[in-house]
């Protein structure tokens, strides 16, 4: 992975988890977020944001389930220690000062 594609990824990691943390009940389905991402200047494709969800819930950050279709995915209590800046985790960029 280039440099440039390694921030790309940290940056959308935090984002995801950044925008679950914000949200009704901490949870937030695949569509939604692919949304939301072009807001924060990210522009995933389903697939590509299937991946980052994995690898996110591969890390304990979240917990993926399906419902009817779409895959929903919920912020843990570490992915929320992350946005907060609290714990560190490889592969997600960490939030600056600014951002808490």
């Amino acid at each position: 992975m280039s440099s440039y594609a390694r921030i790309v990824a940290e940056d959308m990691r935090l984002v995801v988890l950044q925008l679950l943390a914000q949200a009704e009940g901490f949870d937030l389905n695949d569509r939604i977020l692919a949304s939301a991402l072009t807001a924060f200047g990210h522009r995933p494709s389903l697939d590509r944001l299937a991946t980052e969800l994995a690898w996110l819930a591969e890390q304990g950050l979240i917990e993926t389930r399906d419902v009817e279709g779409f895959t929903v995915a919920a912020l843990l209590a570490r992915g929320q220690d992350v946005v907060e800046g609290r714990a560190a985790a490889p592969g997600v960029r960490r939030p600056r000062p600014d951002e808490l």
